[in-house]
């Protein structure tokens, strides 16, 4: 009699880091669109080297023409946007190395982009990388940051519930 009542599990993802280095809060980032959350939640890494890795298996839905940001999205629909640095546009792409294009399935492990990290200071912009999801406010119930000393590939950095 109730059985069409039955109520959904709320999934629960969890992340590891695409960068190794040190993971911060969002609102220490020194750009407002990041800090304020206005591009979405997430947190931000100061990179320790120049190699970025699909944090998950997904799909590429948009590398930026300058290859200093890709965006992955998950099977579950969730999109990530990794931003290497700050103002980072401006380099039109010199110092950046993208291995994957919009449209291309990654493997988690899998290397998307590889970047100068001095070819970016010496440029007098930061290497901090924001890690945002595009549709939390449409898609996450609850999320929790691993804040600290992240190893790419094995540190889990986010703990995501999505909205049933």
């Amino acid at each position: 009699m109730f059985s069409k009542w039955k109520s959904k599990k709320q999934q629960t993802l969890e992340i590891t880091s695409p960068l190794t280095g040190t993971a911060v809060p969002l609102d220490q980032v020194p750009d407002e669109a990041f800090a304020g959350g206005h591009m979405g939640k997430g947190l931000a890494i100061e990179p320790a080297d120049g190699k970025l890795i699909a944090p998950f298996d997904g799909v590429v839905a948009h590398v930026i023409k300058s290859k200093h940001a890709v965006i992955v999205e998950h099977e579950n629909g969730l999109q990530f946007l990794f931003h290497i640095g700050i103002n980072t546009v401006g380099l039109k792409g010199s110092g950046f190395t993208s291995h994957v294009n919009t449209g291309d399935k990654v493997k988690a492990g899998q290397t998307l982009i590889e970047f100068d990290m001095e070819a970016i200071r010496a440029a007098g912009l930061p290497t901090v990388t924001p890690i945002i999801i595009t549709n939390s406010e449409d898609k996450v119930e609850q999320m929790e940051t691993k804040l600290g000393a992240v190893t790419a590939g094995q540190t889990e950095i986010l703990s995501v519930t999505l909205k049933s």
